[in-house]
Formats: C-alpha cells, sequence, structure tokens
C-alpha cells in the first residue's frame, strides 16, 4: 500500500496560506499507481493539519510499505519532520518526496537520511516505475530509472528526468481519494458553484526571471487533447456536479490551435459550464478572446507585474504597459471580467516605479488586483542573482526577499497594505465586490489584505 500525503501549512510564513484547493499534482500522482495496479490512499495534511503523532498513528494502522510527500521550499521543515516521524514508526518504509522543492534542491532533501527517493519533474511514471522496483525487490533498479533521485555509497545519484509527450496516457485525477465536501468549491472570479479546478498543460516557452516552472515541466508546452480535457470536464459535472472551472495553468493560450478547438468542443457539447484562466496579456487577439467568451469563459487572470517597461524587461517578463492596455480592452470589450496582480520589491526596482504600478492598476480599473511582496525561490534566474549580489533578505532557510537602501521586507508589507487599500477602498471597487459577493459575504471578508496571495513562492 502506498500513502500520499501534503505536509500541514508553516504555522508562520511570509506568504498567504489562503484558501486551500485539493492537491492536483498529488492527485495526477495517485491516478497513475492506480492504473499500475497499487493500491493507494491520500492526506491533505495541508487541510487536514493532523499532528505529528496522527500521522504516526495513522501510517501504523496502514502500514504502508512507500509514503510519498510533496514538498515546497516553505513546507521543507515539516516535510523533513513528518519524515523523521514517520521512520520512527515504520522503519522499513520507504519515504519518496516530490514537488516543486525536491525538483529544484534534491540535494537538500537527500542530505535527510530519512529521505529515500527523490522525484524530480513529472512524477506519474517516475514514482510509478520506482514503487514497481521497490515492492518487486528489483530496488537497485531505480538506480537508473528517469526522474528519480537517491544516496548510494555516500553520493547522491540524480537522474534528469524525462516528460511524457502523450499526456492523454495520464488518467484523471483520483478526486475520489480526498473528502472534496470538506473543500470550499468556490472560485472567487466565478459565481457559478460547485467549482474545482483542472490542470490540462505543462511546461512554459518563456523564461520569466521570477520563476523556474521550466524545470519542473520543461521548457516545452504539452498538453492533454482537448477531447481528453472535454472528457474530464463531463466527468466532474457527472460525479461531482461541477458547474464551474479554473483552469490553473500559467499560459492557457499559448496552443492557440488547442485552445481554439476546446472553445469549440465545449460549444458543441453545450456544457453548461462557466470557467476561468490564466494567461499573458500577449497570448490573446480579439477573435479569440470573443469564442472563450462564446465558450463560458468569464474571467481571465494577467501576471502584469509591473508598470514600468525597464522592470518588465529586468526580469524577463518581455511585455509592455501597452499590451496590458490593449489586452484588459478586449476583455471587458467581449464581457470577460479581469483579474490582475503586480509584484512589489523587484531587483532595481524603486519606490517610484512601485507608485508607478498603483496609478497603472487604477487606470487599467481590473475587477480583481493583487500586490505582490515578490519572494525569489530556489533555482530561478532572480535567485541566483540574488545570492551573487548579497541585497536579499533570508526570510527561512531557501526563501530570499530584495533588500536596497530604499526598502526591505518588512518596509513592503507597509507599502502592500496602503496599495490594497487604495486600490479597493474606493466607491467604485467597493460596489463591484458587494455586487459579486453580496452585502453579508463583503461585510464579512472585510477588505482584510492578508487577502492576498504572494507570487513567487515555491
Amino acid at each position: 500500500m502506498i500513502l500520499l500525503m501534503t505536509t500541514a501549512p508553516p504555522e508562520n510564513g511570509y506568504w498567504y496560506l489562503g484558501k486551500r484547493l485539493p492537491p492536483i499534482g498529488l492527485m495526477y500522482v495517485a491516478a497513475a499507481l492506480e492504473k499500475a495496479g497499487f493500491e493507494v490512499q491520500m492526506l491533505d495534511n495541508y487541510l487536514m493539519k493532523k499532528s505529528v503523532v496522527e500521522i504516526q498513528q495513522l501510517v501504523a494502522k496502514l502500514q504502508p510499505q512507500i509514503v510519498g510527500i510533496t514538498c515546497g521550499s516553505a513546507t521543507y521543515p515539516l516535510c523533513i519532520e513528518t519524515a523523521k516521524a514517520i521512520k520512527k514508526i515504520l522503519p522499513n518504509c520507504k519515504i519518496v518526496v516530490g514537488g516543486w522543492h525536491a525538483s529544484y534542491m534534491p540535494d537538500s532533501l537527500l542530505a535527510n537520511p530519512e529521505i529515500d527517493y527523490v522525484v524530480m519533474g513529472e512524477g506519474e511514471r517516475a514514482i510509478t516505475q520506482l514503487a514497481q522496483a521497490i515492492t518487486t525487490g528489483c530496488e537497485p533498479a531505480a538506480l537508473t530509472l528517469p526522474g528519480v533521485g537517491c544516496r548510494r555509497a555516500g553520493t547522491n545519484i540524480l537522474n534528469p528526468p524525462k516528460y511524457i509527450e502523450n499526456m492523454d496516457e495520464i488518467p484523471y485525477p483520483a478526486r475520489h481519494l480526498l473528502p472534496l465536501e470538506l473543500y470550499d468549491r468556490t472560485i472567487e472570479f466565478l459565481g457559478a458553484k460547485p467549482a474545482d479546478v483542472m490542470s490540462i498543460s505543462r511546461g512554459c516557452v518563456f523564461n520569466c526571471g521570477f520563476c523556474e516552472t521550466r524545470k519542473l515541466w520543461g521548457n516545452i508546452c504539452r498538453g492533454f487533447s482537448p477531447k481528453r480535457v472535454i472528457g474530464e470536464i463531463q466527468d466532474l459535472q457527472n460525479r461531482y456536479g461541477t458547474k464551474g472551472i479554473y483552469f490553473i495553468n500559467d499560459n492557457f493560450t499559448l496552443r492557440k490551435k488547442e485552445t481554439t478547438e476546446l472553445c469549440n468542443l465545449m460549444i458543441e457539447n453545450k456544457l453548461d459550464l462557466e470557467w476561468v484562466c490564466d494567461t499573458r496579456v500577449d497570448l490573446v487577439n480579439e477573435e479569440l478572446l470573443a469564442l472563450m467568451s462564446k465558450a463560458g469563459c468569464k474571467t481571465i487572470w494577467f501576471g502584469v507585474e509591473s508598470a514600468s517597461s525597464k522592470i518588465l524587461q529586468r526580469i524577463g517578463r518581455n511585455t509592455t504597459p501597452h499590451q496590458v492596455e490593449e489586452a484588459f480592452k478586449l476583455c471587458k470589450k467581449n464581457n470577460i471580467k479581469v483579474a490582475c496582480s503586480f509584484m512589489l520589491g523587484l531587483p532595481d526596482e524603486t519606490i517610484k516605479d512601485m507608485e508607478a504600478s498603483l496609478k497603472f492598476a487604477k487606470k487599467l480599473d481590473s475587477d480583481w488586483c493583487q500586490f505582490n511582496i515578490f519572494i525569489a525561490y530556489p533555482d530561478s534566474k532572480l535567485y541566483q542573482e540574488l545570492l551573487e549580489t548579497g541585497k536579499y533578505t533570508k526570510l527561512d532557510d531557501f526563501l530570499l526577499s530584495v533588500k536596497t537602501d530604499e526598502f526591505d521586507y518588512n518596509s513592503l508589507l507597509a507599502v502592500q497594505r496602503r496599495f490594497f487599500k487604495e486600490f479597493h477602498m474606493t466607491p467604485k471597487q467597493i460596489m463591484k465586490r458587494v455586487k459579486r459577493e453580496g452585502v453579508w459575504n463583503f461585510a464579512k471578508r472585510r477588505l482584510h489584505p492578508n487577502a492576498q496571495k504572494n507570487a513567487g513562492i515555491a
């Protein structure tokens, strides 16, 4: 039996924990293991928040041969603590760690003797092959498995991952292994309920300095076929009554041919569905937006990041404020709401640049807007630059924020709070939120600044 789990959230951190969504990446891994014939159980401890003692009681009851833990840089200490606790109860259980941190900094995990293996990159094929090797007594075969890392004779062996070319071979996420009734199945950008998340593509062709998803998913964008996506949507509707979808991939419209085909299939199948997606301002045009709107798209999230062309170039975003304005105009013309985010405290940015971003945000008049403090995470280009220049504040074992003569992390918190209030507390924005949420929900949320999420966190 295999137990897959997340860790509990950090008690004190520099990031917004926010509403917990089901761990879709781990659900894909679970589905792949089930397809291969393994018995799988899941624990989303980020949601359940079980204590170390409760986790020990669980593994003592289940007696898993393998425990897989997903790990981000922010949850690294809890991942190690969890692994140690499991090993105390089941010394022979193999601990496998995957996720963002395993892909970016595998050596930091293998430095802990409680971690037997790491899985780098996509997990479905790698962990299935690893589980087969472990459970059949052929563990030495793991030394050569793509995407698998381990210790041998005092040396870390890290095999580069191989990406899955035909993503349609991956089964639907194993949502049945989680208590979906405990999740808040609403999406802020959609009125439809219940709403769920889907991930339909992997990989990125861009090279933003604050992001290194390419190391996890590759530098070529791959995706499920439009027919496969429609099948999963219909499965969600039939089994879980889904009315809304958030496609959580960064660049939904990158593969324009597939996006067009998907929208046409949504229209042809007459899906009773509203949806939201994320993309870049340079990846939309009027024809595509009109089709997306007809297919049920209600909101698009754009990462604007800055009003400064200089800063946008500096961070490798390679978009312009003019492109932002044009994209927003086209969305509004096609009855698609707009959500956006800006980063505060980027390398070489000044307070004056940030004030320009606030002014630009007001001009854009989006339906949602976040101002996120830039936090550099391991293996991104800007992370390496900060390490080399020394112009940073170390927030924990891995995460960094920019430090200059003008600002540091703590002073940026005050800037973030002020920007939030100045944007959201205008009569126009208040009326937008009341209209969307209703008077009661609006009053309950109280527009608290902690209702923002920080970008750039692994």
